[in-house]
């Protein structure tokens, strides 16, 4: 009827859903389609990729993070999935999605204190390392055991296995290094200017393998024998980001086949600017793993013995005068004790914590 007015109901009414109504779900893309490969370099938000199933070819794929992955890093030796243009062509971008479990990480922090900031900020060098190959020349400079000491206390600790790689054997003998590490039997190899590396290359195949040394020490020389093209594949996957390959980045290189040999000649990772290995991130007893010729001397100690000098009842001290280690390894393993609970002032010692042979 005219002038009458209108009845209104619920169904005149439109409601907007709060935030807290919308649907949630926790149901994840299963990216049946992508496709496995391995992080070759890191670059400001930028990775390097290679397919898994790309034989000796190398196609540099860039990669992003996908955001489901939320802080997951993502590091050098990192098995991942990758889904969009895996095509590797200039301009192509990929997505990763998926990180797989890692076998192996090989940390290292900038400080042995972990009460420090630098000691509490732990770096990933690697995942997934089956190697760590100390490059030390045996002069110019001359090896530094503390490095080397350094260096084993974090591979046992990663569970990965070390290689001692001494260089410029032309100009010194290694029986003084030797002598030092003989009751670990490390393994090792010696090279000089211009000598076969096939003792070397039977024990990076079928692995990956991170190179750390000193500046001087000749590793630079060494990679680009092991991988001719280094140079040009450094660019190639520094091209990732801005076309740089900084002093703190690592990078893997695909070892070229030996002959015509279908066995997998491994990987190694160029680790520039890792002068030294900061250990705030393994427990004062683990840094007896990188000591195993001083273990069975504590076993008489007590429970609570920090086997340091300060310990009156230390049998460590005995242990050592009865000749069943090297005076030198217990004074070493004191040294990244004290400097680890922030005792050793850093003006007092070197940086890589030991003075020549």
């Amino acid at each position: 009827m005219p002038g009458r007015k209108r009845e209104y109901d619920e169904d005149d009414v439109r409601v907007r859903p709060g935030r807290s109504s919308r649907p949630r779900t926790r149901t994840r893309p299963k990216h049946d389609d992508a496709v496995d490969a391995l992080v070759i370099t890191v670059d400001r938000g930028r990775y390097g990729c290679v397919r898994e199933d790309g034989g000796d070819r190398i196609e540099v794929i860039t990669a992003m993070r996908a955001r489901e992955l939320g802080r997951k890093s993502v590091v050098v030796g990192d098995r991942v999935a990758l889904v969009g243009d895996v095509s590797g062509a200039p301009g192509a971008l990929a997505r990763i999605v998926r990180i797989g479990e890692r076998t192996s990480v090989l940390r290292r922090t900038a400080d042995d204190d972990d009460t420090t900031p630098e000691g509490r900020l732990e770096r990933v060098v690697v995942a997934n390392a089956d190697q760590l190959v100390i490059v030390s020349a045996l002069a110019d400079p001359p090896p530094r055991t503390g490095f080397i000491d350094r260096c084993l206390v974090a591979a046992y600790d990663a569970d990965v296995e070390p290689l001692l790689c001494l260089t410029k054997a032309d100009l010194a003998g290694p029986e003084q290094v030797l002598d030092y590490y003989t009751e670990l039997d490390l393994p090792y190899v010696l090279v000089r200017p211009g000598s076969d590396l096939a003792p070397l290359r039977e024990r990076l195949a079928g692995r990956i393998s991170v190179l750390v040394g000193h500046s001087g020490v000749g590793k630079s020389t060494l990679v680009n024998r092991l991988v001719p093209d280094a140079l040009r594949a450094v660019g190639a996957v520094s091209a990732v980001g801005k076309g740089r390959h900084t002093s703190t980045s690592a990078v893997a290189l695909r070892l070229p086949a030996i002959g015509g040999s279908r066995k997998d000649p491994g990987w190694i990772v160029d680790t520039p600017g890792i002068r030294s290995f900061g250990l705030a991130h393994v427990s004062a007893e683990s840094l007896l793993h990188g000591f195993p010729d001083l273990v069975e001397g504590t076993l008489e100690d007590q429970p609570n013995c920090g086997h340091t000098a300060a310990d009156p009842d230390c049998r460590l001290d005995a242990w050592v005068a009865d000749g069943h280690a090297d005076r030198r390894r217990l004074d070493s393993y004191r040294r990244l004790l004290a400097s680890r609970a922030g005792d050793l002032d850093a003006r007092e010692q070197p940086a890589d914590d030991s003075a020549p042979l």
